[in-house]
């Protein structure tokens, strides 16, 4: 499918001012506030790198974690993470749009990188709002006065509206960096090219999100099983009639997510051969693994699948031809409880079916259970990538694609 909006080969990049949007969100330790994981950062060099090959005055913009959060801090750190994976010299200033940004800016010359401070930390960052509205925020403003053109890689945040994000395809010229562009063909190309039988196996605790895809793919047919892990298992399980124990209901009712098991009871009623339910689970007695028939669960805390769903599943994958993964089997951090989530792994590592994992938990178990490259994609972004699966429009893609009806057939912008 040709993509909808410009790239970074429709820019002439030579000696411009370029605001590049990232996600560079990652692990930090909450004692010594070290960044803990660089797979985010590794994964944005290659577009960092090709601007600055291109000539341009890169300045990048980029936050971490959210207000409130331990892990909430300066991106200083992620400016010397920056300039160790790439070799290159890495400018940071702790201002976002300030005099001193500003000045920061006006300073660089071709090929230099400036990083400015956690977007975040601008309180009107983490609004939700209307794309227009955006626009408008001092943010914007003040930096489009300072830019040519602006590249947007952040597919991991693709799914939300907030000014960083959406704001400067109003003001300049935009278009997707090499990770956005990656990310959308690869799975707008698996979604409207998918190979029969098609399987989702959905798990996590996100249970919003997971709904949201069964709803959506199996409304449309473009799902033969839907194999349920995790809390997602729990809730239909629940809604089958299942008595999942006091701690699990107790569980659901603490995320919010109580309404979910009527929404789950619709579906089964609609969709029962297709949405696939565990028929065993793994409780925690005594921090102990045991494994239990669904009919019998006790009043323990259900932390995986059972042995059987595993072999189970672990069929239904290996003959599907194309298989969407999303969110761990279980609590796969503790070894008793990894099983579910390291066999179904193994078992998509060994499918001949093209396989996607859609970021997160599941993405960060990969590198522990099998080869990354047995695994035919790894998104960068969970959310996004759940977002799109589900068939909800991306608030970042929805504004780059406007920027092309705006400027039309340019080849190159000069």
């Amino acid at each position: 499918m040709a993509l909808k909006f410009y790239t970074i080969e429709n820019f002439n990049l030579e000696d411009k001012t370029v605001l590049l949007r990232v996600d560079i969100n990652s692990p930090v330790d909450p004692v010594n506030e070290k960044i803990l994981d660089d797979t985010r950062i590794r994964l944005h060099s290659e577009t960092i790198r090709e601007l600055a090959s291109k000539g341009a005055k890169t300045v990048i913009l980029a936050h971490q974690s959210r207000p409130g959060k331990n892990d909430f801090t300066t991106l200083e750190q992620h400016a010397q993470e920056l300039e160790r994976i790439l070799n290159m010299n890495i400018g940071y200033v702790d201002d976002i749009f300030g005099s001193n940004a500003q000045n920061r800016i006006s300073q660089m010359r071709k090929g230099d990188i400036l990083l400015l401070e956690n977007v975040r930390f601008y309180s009107e960052e983490v609004l939700k709002r209307e794309p227009s509205l955006q626009s408008q925020t001092h943010m914007v403003k003040n930096l489009s006065k300072s830019a040519d053109f602006f590249i947007n890689d952040a597919f991991a945040a693709a799914h939300r509206s907030q000014p960083s994000l959406v704001g400067f395809a109003f003001t300049l010229p935009s278009g997707a960096g090499r990770i956005m562009e990656k990310e959308l063909n690869i799975l707008n190309n698996a979604l409207e090219s998918v190979k029969r039988p098609c399987v989702y196996v959905l798990g996590g605790v996100k249970v919003d999100d997971s709904v949201m895809v069964i709803e959506n793919v199996l409304k449309k047919g473009s799902a033969d099983y839907i194999l349920t892990t995790g809390v997602v298992a729990n809730i239909f399980l629940a809604a089958s009639g299942i008595k999942i124990g006091k701690p699990n209901y107790e569980f659901i009712e603490s995320k919010g997510y109580k309404n979910y098991i009527k929404k789950a009871k619709e579906l089964l009623k609609k969709f029962k051969e297709q949405i696939i339910l565990p028929v065993d689970v793994a409780v925690c007695k005594d921090n102990k693994r045991e494994d239990i028939k669904v009919k019998n669960i006790p009043n323990y805390p259900i932390y995986d699948i059972g042995l059987e769903t595993i072999k189970i599943y672990a069929q239904i994958i290996r003959d599907a031809k194309t298989i969407f993964a999303n969110g761990p089997a279980g609590v796969f951090e503790n070894e008793e409880f990894s099983l579910g989530t390291d066999d179904l792994l193994n078992a998509i590592a060994s499918s001949e079916g093209f396989s996607i994992i859609g970021g997160g938990h599941l993405a960060a178990a990969v590198s522990r259970v099998v080869s990354s490259g047995s695994i035919n994609h790894i998104s960068s972004g969970g959310g996004a990538c759940i977002n799109l699966l589900a068939g909800e429009k991306l608030p970042v893609v929805e504004v780059l694609k406007e920027v092309t009806l705006k400027y039309g057939d340019r080849k190159v912008f000069k």
